[in-house]
């Protein structure tokens, strides 16, 4: 259990929170751009035992959820087909459509797969050389890489029944959407360790200089939640714009040379639709020229779609940070995971199956006071300038 339960030691999640407490004078609003994250501040409460003043707000940080509905709307369509073998995680079968999602296609006779990586979809389409096999390729910075040595892979074996319906989408360019949206409240950043594992830290100092905003990559436990939290205020109380790094043991500045190589070579940046929020300008990848005979947008040449998003349904303002899961009229009663409206209601990753999945099922309620104050600490500790999550 080594770098699990040591970053879940209460001891050390009263010390920083005590001193989050101590710091903060003002209300600040700080954005963390990742369901995990999302999921880790619900599940332990990290929201409701900050100060008041100290708000979370959830942005587009889960990759299933943001996935256009007309990207899911052609995977219907291909999926339907009797020659293909549509291969996908499984936390996008239950994406609603319009109308419809992948589990009610495979309830009618298309051949839909639960597979674990990219590669096993590849290995059916060597197993099956008499079908149309396509991996749904989702995902941050995070996903992209094994996706695009599929692709790579499959060229150099020469499987040529496997392609990859392409939604990757990028995060700066979504930091940079929301923060000039005219209904931007968002003071600082959390940015994800596991994209920032890949990509580096190199996007984001210019990010932080131009919208005058702390950016602090942190992990996904309770710790490094805490971490990024503290550094973020202690920022913003300081006047400071500038990138931390609080998730060394993951995150080097210069990121995944291998990865991002393999990036550049399978991938080109493009525009991309992100459900609920709209095109945000090079915020996505799509296969390269050289690899476009893999793109199963091109393979299938699917038109005709028409979208439709249930009107009850407000995730598109969840993800935009613009409202909680719970402040949603159809939250825990017309939207349920059993029955979702949206993709944050069933993705793993999404606010909304957060709030539900963890019974936090009302408004905020006031945040229970510290059990020890800055005035009067329990014990001698030592102080946190130097971070203790290392």
């Amino acid at each position: 259990m080594k770098y699990i339960e040591e970053f879940q030691d209460p001891g050390l999640a009263r010390r920083l929170l005590d001193d989050i407490h101590s710091t903060v004078t003002r209300p600040w609003a700080l954005m963390e751009v990742c369901g995990g994250q999302t999921h880790t501040i619900i599940r332990h409460g990290i929201d409701q035992l900050l100060p008041e003043q100290v708000e979370l707000i959830h942005g587009p940080g889960c990759p299933v959820c943001v996935t256009p509905l007309e990207v899911i709307d052609k995977a219907l369509e291909i999926a339907s087909r009797p020659e293909v073998v549509f291969c996908s995680f499984g936390d996008m079968l239950r994406v609603p459509g319009t109308g419809r999602d992948l589990f009610q296609v495979r309830s009618e006779g298309g051949d839909v797969r639960v597979v674990y990586s990219p590669l096993d979809a590849l290995k059916i389409a060597r197993q099956n050389p008499d079908r149309e096999v396509v991996f749904f390729g989702i995902g941050f910075e995070t996903t992209a890489p094994p996706n695009a040595m599929t692709v790579y892979q499959a060229r150099k074996l020469g499987i040529t029944n496997f392609s990859l319906l392409v939604s990757h989408v990028r995060v700066p360019p979504a930091i940079e959407a929301i923060m000039r949206s005219p209904n931007c409240r968002v003071q600082g950043f959390l940015a994800a360790g596991h994209v920032c594992s890949v990509m580096g830290t190199t996007e984001y100092p210019d990010l932080a200089a131009r919208h005058r905003v702390p950016i602090v990559v942190t992990g996904f436990e309770p710790l490094d939640i805490l971490e990024g939290v503290r550094r973020a205020v202690r920022q913003l109380e300081r006047g400071e714009h500038a990138v931390e790094n609080a998730y060394p043991r993951a995150v080097r500045p210069e990121g995944n040379p291998a990865a991002l190589a393999m990036l550049a070579d399978v991938f080109e940046v493009t525009d991309r639709a992100w459900r609920g929020i709209g095109v945000i300008p090079d915020s996505g990848w799509r296969l390269s020229e050289r690899f476009r005979e893999y793109d199963a947008e091109h393979r299938f040449s699917v038109t005709g779609i028409t979208t439709r998003e249930p009107a009850a349904c407000r995730s598109g303002e969840v993800l935009q940070g613009l409202l909680k899961p719970h402040e949603c009229e159809a939250f825990g009663t017309l939207c349920t995971p059993r029955n979702p409206l949206g993709a944050t209601m069933v993705s793993s990753e999404g606010a909304c199956a957060a709030y539900y999945l963890y019974r936090r099922l009302e408004l905020r309620p006031a945040a229970p006071r510290p059990a020890t104050t800055p005035a009067q600490p329990a014990a001698p500790t030592a102080p946190l300038e130097a971070s203790p999550v290392v």
